[in-house]
C-alpha cells in the first residue's frame, strides 16, 4: 500500500509525489517532490522562498531527509540564498561521508551541486519583518532581539508567523519508509539557530523495520526529547502509531520548556497505518493513498497529560 502523509501546507505538492508513487517510483523520490513544491510557495512563510527571516532579516533554511531503507540521511542548516533545501539534503545524502552540513558550508555545496541562487526574502515577508522590528523593546540590541523573539514566537496577531514547517513521509509499493522536512524555522529566530528539522532522530526519522515520524513546531523541545526516534522505537516494541503518538505526547507536555510552544508529529509504521497529533486543538494532517483521487485533511488527536 503505498501512502503519502504530511503536514497541511503539504497539500500543494501531493499531486507530485502521488504521480511518483502511482508510476512506481520510489518513496525517496515522492519526498523530495512534495517539499520541493512547498519550498517554492511565496505564500507559505514557514517553509523556503517567502520564508521568514532570522533577527537580522536574512532568510536561513534547514532539512532533512531519511531513506528507511538504508538509514541514509543527509541534512542541510541555515543555509542561505538556494530554496531547494531538500534537494541539498538528498545531495548531502547521496554524494557526501556527512550527514549534516551547516552555513557557508551548505551555501558553497549548493552552488557546486547547481542549484540556483534566489533571494529568499520576498516584499510581503519583507513588510513583516520590519513591522515587527520596529516594534522592539528598548536596550542593548542583543537583549533587545532576545526579548523581541520571545514575545514575537508567542504574538497573537500572527501565531504562525513564529515557526512553521513542512514534513512528509511516504510508502511505497515496495513497502520502503522516507522523511522528509524542511524549514525556515522560528521566524526571528537568532542567526544560525538550528531547530529540531535538519537533526536526523529529533524532527525526522525513518526505519523500514518498524515506521516512520516527522515532527513540526517548537523544534526545541522535539531535540530535547528526540521525539521523532522515539516514536518510531514505540512502534518498534509494538505499539500503533496512535499509541506511540500518544506516549510522546505525554513526553512533550511533561517536558519543562519556558517556550513551549505547540508540536505536532505525524507517523505511520511498516504497514502503512497512521496517526497525527498535536498540542493545540484544531490542527490537521493531509494524507493519500494511492487508489484515493485526492488528499483527504484530517484534524490531528491533541495530546493529553498521561
Amino acid at each position: 500500500m503505498t501512502l503519502l502523509i504530511g503536514s497541511a501546507n503539504a497539500r500543494v505538492g501531493f499531486d507530485d509525489g502521488l504521480a511518483i508513487l502511482r508510476d512506481g517510483g520510489s518513496a525517496i523520490d515522492a519526498v523530495i517532490a512534495t517539499i520541493r513544491r512547498v519550498e517554492a510557495n511565496p505564500d507559505d512563510h514557514s517553509v523556503g522562498y517567502g520564508g521568514l527571516p532570522n533577527l537580522l532579516g536574512d532568510v536561513e533554511l534547514d532539512a532533512s531527509l531519511m531513506d528507511g531503507r538504508t538509514l541514509a540521511t543527509g541534512a542541510v542548516a541555515a543555509l542561505k540564498n538556494h530554496q531547494d533545501a531538500i534537494d541539498l539534503a538528498r545531495t548531502v545524502m547521496d554524494t557526501l561521508p556527512h550527514v549534516l552540513i551547516v552555513g557557508d558550508g551548505a551555501r558553497m555545496l549548493a552552488a557546486e551541486s547547481g542549484l540556483p541562487e534566489r533571494n529568499l526574502l520576498t516584499p510581503e515577508a519583507e513588510a513583516i519583518w520590519r513591522a515587527r522590528m520596529a516594534d522592539g523593546a528598548e536596550g542593548a540590541y542583543q537583549r533587545r532581539m532576545r526579548e523581541l523573539a520571545a514575545r514575537l514566537s508567542r504574538d497573537p496577531e500572527r501565531p504562525l508567523d513564529a515557526h512553521g514547517t513542512v514534513n512528509v513521509i511516504a510508502r511505497d509499493r515496495e513497502g520502503n519508509l522516507a522523511s522528509g522536512v524542511s524549514t525556515s524555522g522560528w521566524a526571528w529566530k537568532y542567526p544560525g539557530r538550528v531547530g529540531d528539522s535538519p537533526i536526523i532522530g529529533a524532527g525526522n526519522y525513518a526505519d523500514n523495520r518498524w515506521g516512520a515520524a516527522a515532527c513540526t513546531g517548537r523544534g526545541a523541545m522535539a531535540r530535547r526529547l528526540r521525539t521523532a526516534h522515539s516514536v518510531v522505537i514505540a512502534t518498534r516494541f509494538g505499539l500503533s502509531p496512535d499509541d506511540a503518538l500518544t506516549v510522546a505526547g505525554q513526553d512533550l507536555l511533561a517536558l519543562d520548556a519556558p517556550y513551549a510552544s505547540d508540536v505536532n508529529i505525524v507517523a505511520i509504521d511498516r504497514d502503512g497505518n497512521h496517526g497525527a497529533i498535536s498540542k493545540v486543538p484544531g490542527k490537521t494532517c493531509v494524507f493519500q493513498r494511492e487508489e484515493m483521487p485526492s488528499f483527504v485533511e484530517r484534524k490531528r488527536r491533541v495530546m493529553t497529560a498521561g
